[in-house]
């Protein structure tokens, strides 16, 4: 599990000090492209996602007590996904990273693996990070992108995971408090309801506990900017290790949206509420099975 948190905290340090290095042609100009090849390397090739690593990263699962609660279980998904219907799996909160989200990756049935995970682009395109996270298969998060994955993939395939929440999200991180960055966040309802999917809510339990994040800052602003985490967070020992606590992955039963291929306004907020009152009635019903939320309250910023 830290091999992630550490990439996430080492990569944007290693990369901006191989370019300088590049630049200045520090100690050395063979030094130098001998430091900076890994990542020359990584820019140049193409990320892959990797089904076969997942039983090798099943320690992660005992590491933090791993569970999961499904409504809607994957043998629904899965006969729904064959008549035809696409989801957006909506999974919040972001964290800094989504060790509920691996965990649930490592844990999925092999054809689940093939679903897409929206991320920044500046993820898909950041060297080193892009490779070490892309064996979880990640696609652009952008609009057009997500339109397409959902009208021209096929099975579980034709779905997409997102995190409403997105960057801006991983900097409410707390252990005191859950702050979910979702009142603004409307545009993933407008694209579900005008290509004819659903949403398919998710609560990410133990996403905010096991890493803290410095909220403010020079770095912290721009990771806004970016889309991608380049703060400090630390876990267990004040380390980028996170704590071994308990996580649990809660998925609700998909919303019923209807198919609007011009939806207005008033449609998009009628059903960004309803989405709001699942999400909050996931963690109401599931807080009490960890033993750090139990005192816990959700805000909806």
């Amino acid at each position: 599990a830290s091999v992630f948190s550490l990439v996430y905290l080492v990569a944007p340090t290693y990369v901006l000090t191989a370019v300088l290095s590049l630049l200045l042609q520090y100690p050395t100009r063979r030094a130098a492209l001998l430091y900076a090849a890994p990542m020359l390397l990584s820019a140049a090739l193409p990320s892959s996602r990797a089904p076969w690593m997942a039983p090798l990263l099943r320690p992660m699962l005992r590491y933090f007590d791993y569970r999961e609660e499904f409504e809607y279980t994957d043998a629904e998904l899965r006969r729904d996904a064959r008549k035809g219907k696409r989801y957006i799996i909506a999974m919040q909160p972001h964290g800094v990273i989504s060790y509920v989200g691996l965990c649930s990756w490592i844990r999925a049935p092999a054809d689940f693996r093939r679903i897409n995970t929206a991320a920044a682009a500046v993820v898909l395109a950041f060297p080193i990070l892009k490779h070490v996270m892309g064996i979880f298969g990640l696609t652009d998060a952008g609009a057009g992108n997500l339109r397409r994955i959902l009208t021209r993939e096929t099975g579980v395939g034709g779905s997409v995971v997102l995190y409403c929440g997105g960057i801006a999200e991983l900097f409410k991180s707390c252990r005191e408090e859950e702050r979910l960055y979702l009142s603004q966040r409307k545009g993933f309802i407008k694209i579900a309801l005008r290509e004819g999917a659903d949403i398919l809510p998710c609560y990410m339990f133990g996403n905010t506990a096991v890493l803290s994040v410095l909220q403010h800052g020079p770095l912290a602003a721009l990771s806004r900017r970016l889309g991608a985490s380049l703060t400090y967070f630390w876990g267990a020992a004040y380390l980028p290790i996170p704590r071994d606590e308990m996580l649990l992955y809660a998925r609700g039963r998909p919303l019923g949206l209807p198919h609007i291929p011009e939806p207005t306004d008033e449609d998009i907020a009628k059903y960004h509420a309803l989405y709001c009152k699942e999400v909050r009635r996931l963690f109401e019903s599931y807080k009490e099975k960890l033993p750090h939320y139990k005192h816990k309250q959700l805000f909806i910023d």
